[in-house]
């Protein structure tokens, strides 16, 4: 396998050669064709949050052709020459109480890509150890398109549909980015009244093609949505004013934080207790949950903005995420 590692923070990338393991029981091979860049990519290979291990292979967005299964494998769901995504979770134990209860996204031991070292997938070929981690994808949407969702667009679909959120409800997108952008596309097909939230008005009218049916300006505006929003997904790294998008709910609202802020997430107990608001995080979806996502993806329409670049310009596409000039998701082709 031919991969594109980085031996210390902050680059530069070089090309790693590696023979891999027997294939076991349960694992697959995939060819990657392409490979979503997301900021998590950035952050791991930055060392951002202290538990980078080099030589390191980032990379979490896969989508590709199987090449080699296991012998445990379901022949009938997974074959040979199918093409696949695989997304920041390649496995979980399938054991433990949360599998058991279908919440594999809670398992301790599950696989995650973005966190595995020098087997991430900026490579030739990744390796899933669990073939249900494994998803067919859907005719119609095209592989650079989907490679993205395999992270980005399942974090936020498993938000809306984990937290309970309705057709009815209005809800607003706090970040018009790699996240918020799909962000908008589901929930407003998912038949809700969509709010984009930025910081300036540069994306408002990006924000209205995604679907969003109005737009606000953060400093300008967020006292005057006082008291409308049933749920509000954050999809920003930054530090926001969480009082305020508290402050932004109805009784019974949910502020859901799916971007990592840079620093403590504080709030005055008394805006969450008196009109039992919550506050809750999320993270990337179980396998049912990603295969729902690329089917209402495809019924729908739903397709990410992406900028493409050759594998061989990782370098180049890593600093288009780390300086936020992607619009909207940068996409590795191999």
């Amino acid at each position: 396998m031919r991969a594109y590692a980085v031996e210390q923070a902050g680059g530069p990338v070089q090309r790693l050669d590696y023979e891999p393991e027997p294939l076991g029981p349960l694992e697959v091979d995939v060819a990657v064709t392409h490979c979503g860049v997301c900021q998590t990519d950035v952050a791991m290979v930055d060392d951002e949050h202290g538990v980078s291990r080099y030589p390191l292979v980032a990379g979490h967005e896969a989508v590709g052709v199987v090449t080699a299964v296991g012998g445990a494998v379901d022949r009938t769901r997974l074959a040979v020459g199918q093409r696949v995504g695989v997304g920041a979770t390649a496995g979980a134990c399938f054991a433990c109480e949360w599998c058991l209860s279908g919440r594999q996204h809670l398992c301790p031991d599950k696989d995650d890509l973005v966190f595995r070292g020098d087997r991430g997938a900026f490579a030739t070929r990744v390796r899933a150890s669990d073939w249900r981690y494994v998803h067919p994808l859907p005719d119609a949407l095209a592989s650079e398109h989907a490679a993205p969702l395999m992270c980005a667009g399942i974090t936020v679909f498993s938000a809306i549909t984990r937290h309970g959120v309705r057709p009815t409800d209005r809800v607003a997108v706090v970040g018009v980015g790699g996240l918020g952008h799909l962000a908008i596309q589901f929930l407003a097909k998912w038949g809700c009244h969509v709010t984009a939230v930025s910081s300036t008005s540069a994306k408002a009218d990006d924000a209205r093609r995604f679907g969003a049916h109005e737009f606000v300006v953060a400093d300008e505006g967020l006292e005057r949505v006082a008291g409308s929003y049933d749920f509000i997904l954050s999809t920003v790294s930054a530090d926001l004013p969480w009082d305020a998008y508290l402050a932004a709910l109805r009784p019974h609202g949910t502020l859901c934080v799916v971007g990592v802020p840079e620093g403590p997430l504080t709030v005055q107990p008394l805006n969450l207790l008196v009109a039992e608001k919550s506050l809750v995080g999320g993270v990337v979806g179980t396998p049912m949950e990603s295969r729902r996502m690329l089917d209402f993806a495809a019924r729908h329409g739903i397709r990410p903005d992406v900028e493409t670049f050759p594998a061989e310009r990782l370098d180049e596409a890593l600093e288009h995420v780390r300086r936020g000039r992607s619009r909207y998701r940068a996409v590795l082709e191999f």
